[in-house]
Parts: C-alpha cells; sequence; structure tokens
C-alpha cells in the first residue's frame, strides 16, 4: 500500500483526521488541535517581545485586495473565490428541479465579492496601507488565518484548507532581510526542540504555466525564498512545513505601502504550516501523544 494512503488511512483509523470523502478536507479532533495550540504557543513566544500586533483573519478576504495580490496572475490553479445564489424565484425553482434530478443547480451561482484567502499575510497589507505611512521602526505583526488551494490530494500533507502561523515584518530592506534570516535560524531551533529532522532549502512558489518557470527560476536564483523541510510522507521528498519569504518591495507597491520617508515598504515573512507540522509530530512520534517523547512534552505541555 501506498505510504501516502497508509499514513491517512491511520490518522483516520485512530480518530485524530475525519474522512469528508473529498481529498484534502478533513475535520480535525481534539488532540489535534490541541497539538496545534501548543505548537502555536511555542512558536509566538520565540517573536512575543517584537510583534506590534496580533492579527487573526477569516478565510475570505475582499475580491478587490485578492486582484490586488496578483494571485491570480501567478496561482491561477490554486486559488478558490466564494459564489452564491443570485437569481428570483423562477430560478429557485430551477435550482429545486435540478437538484431533485440530479443536474448541475450552480449555474446561478455567481461570483461574490470574497475570494478564500490564499496566504495568511494578504490580508494585513491593505490594512496597513491604510493607516498611511509606517513608522520608522515599521511594522512586525503576527498573525493566523485559515487558507485555502485547490490541490486535492490523498497525501495528508497537502490539505485544500489549512492554517498558517505567521511572523510578517514591513519595513525597509534591512529590517525585512534580517527579520527572515532570524527566523530561518528560529525555524531550526523550534524543530530541534520537537525533536524533529528537518533542514533548509532554497525554494520557489509553484508559478503556473510556461512563465512561471521563469518567474520560479529567477526566484531561486534570487535566493527570495527558502523552505525548512521534514519528512513526512517520505523520506525522498520532505514536506515543507515552514516557509520564509523576502518578497522585496512587491507587495508595498501592490497595495502603496509607504515608510516614513515616502518610499514604498519592503515585506519579509515566515510560515508556519500548522497541520504540516502536527502531522510531522505524529509521525516521528507516534499517534499517542502520551507516548511522545518527555522532553517534547515538556516543550509542548509544560
Amino acid at each position: 500500500m501506498d505510504k501516502q494512503i497508509s499514513f491517512l488511512d491511520q490518522l483516520f483509523d485512530r480518530g485524530i483526521l475525519y474522512d469528508s470523502a473529498v481529498d484534502g478536507l478533513y475535520a480535525r479532533s481534539g488532540i489535534f488541535e490541541d497539538v496545534i495550540a501548543r505548537f502555536e504557543d511555542l512558536a509566538k513566544s520565540f517573536g512575543k517581545d517584537e510583534t506590534s500586533e496580533a492579527m487573526v483573519f477569516p478565510p475570505g478576504l475582499p475580491m478587490k485586495d485578492f486582484e490586488t495580490s496578483g494571485y491570480m496572475k501567478n496561482f491561477p490553479q490554486l486559488a478558490g473565490t466564494v459564489h452564491a445564489f443570485c437569481g428570483n424565484d423562477h430560478d429557485h425553482a430551477g435550482l429545486l428541479q435540478c437538484l431533485a434530478s440530479g443536474e448541475d443547480w450552480t449555474k446561478n451561482q455567481k461570483a461574490t465579492d470574497i475570494a478564500l484567502t490564499p496566504a495568511a499575510c494578504y490580508p494585513l497589507y491593505p490594512i496597513l496601507a491604510r493607516r498611511g505611512p509606517l513608522p520608522a521602526t515599521g511594522a512586525y505583526v503576527a498573525l493566523q488565518s485559515y487558507c485555502y488551494r485547490h490541490e486535492p490530494s490523498r497525501e495528508p500533507t497537502r490539505m485544500q484548507m489549512f492554517r498558517q502561523r505567521e511572523f510578517v515584518r514591513v519595513g525597509n530592506s534591512e529590517q525585512a532581510i534580517e527579520f527572515r534570516e532570524t527566523w530561518k535560524k528560529r525555524g531550526q531551533e523550534i524543530m530541534k526542540l520537537l525533536q524533529l529532522p528537518c533542514h533548509v532549502e532554497v525554494a520557489n512558489d509553484p508559478f503556473f504555466g510556461r512563465a512561471g518557470k521563469i518567474m520560479g527560476s529567477s526566484q531561486r536564483e534570487q535566493e527570495l525564498k527558502f523552505e525548512l523541510v521534514v519528512p513526512i510522507n517520505s523520506e525522498a521528498s520532505p514536506t515543507a512545513c515552514m516557509s520564509f519569504n523576502y518578497h522585496m518591495d512587491n507587495f508595498g507597491k501592490a497595495w502603496n505601502i509607504r515608510q516614513a520617508d515616502g518610499s514604498h515598504a519592503y515585506t519579509a515573512c515566515v510560515g508556519f504550516g500548522l497541520e504540516r507540522i502536527a502531522l510531522a509530530l505524529f509521525r516521528h512520534h507516534g499517534l499517542e501523544t502520551e507516548n511522545w517523547p518527555t522532553n517534547v512534552r515538556k516543550v509542548l505541555w509544560g
């Protein structure tokens, strides 16, 4: 049996995750959520003296901000939007008839002004832009959001709906780069505390199409993105559990975020894939948390 499916089936059998009959869409158990909460507390403790504020975002963001992000230009294959019934009584009658006959009932669904959030930091940037110029110290925000990416898979680590815990630095280029380098080190420190095998490598985002290959190569050459990977599904193809990203002034220009001197802001972020890190812990330490290594339990539960 395929190892990826085997691990997923183990998670279902032990009631850690619950199957929904849609690949990549699972209910989480109380213990799974507890592991995530404990990990978030650990991650937040590393940046608690630096963050200027904290935010939690819903799984949707305004369509206008989604379009401003450029996501559809770069990753249309992953995007999701919210549609709703916008018809009249006659249309409703037709919808009910389609439901009764098993036909397609979605033809009167129309796009709303909400898109599904693809990355946790996107809702932050328009908020900062509306505030006007940043202070000289910039902004340093802790945030969390549910995210959506359309890539159904039987790999338990590739969920369609998942959470990202992020820290985002907005300011000048030096502040952003220093932030990213600091968190690359911290990410490895965190994984050492959790006794998880890992390494950091240069990476690129899954840009779409022929032009996307060029963009991905450029991203690698400039070393704008690094990932901390852990073997979960297989040793040969470890899974990215953290990412460390330097966006240059791309988002500053997109949303017109200004530094105190009026120039466009530079941004960087570190993202923790919360479900993936929980899965890494279950994969390497076992499905019974009470049997996890004593030091790991101490780090998470005190």
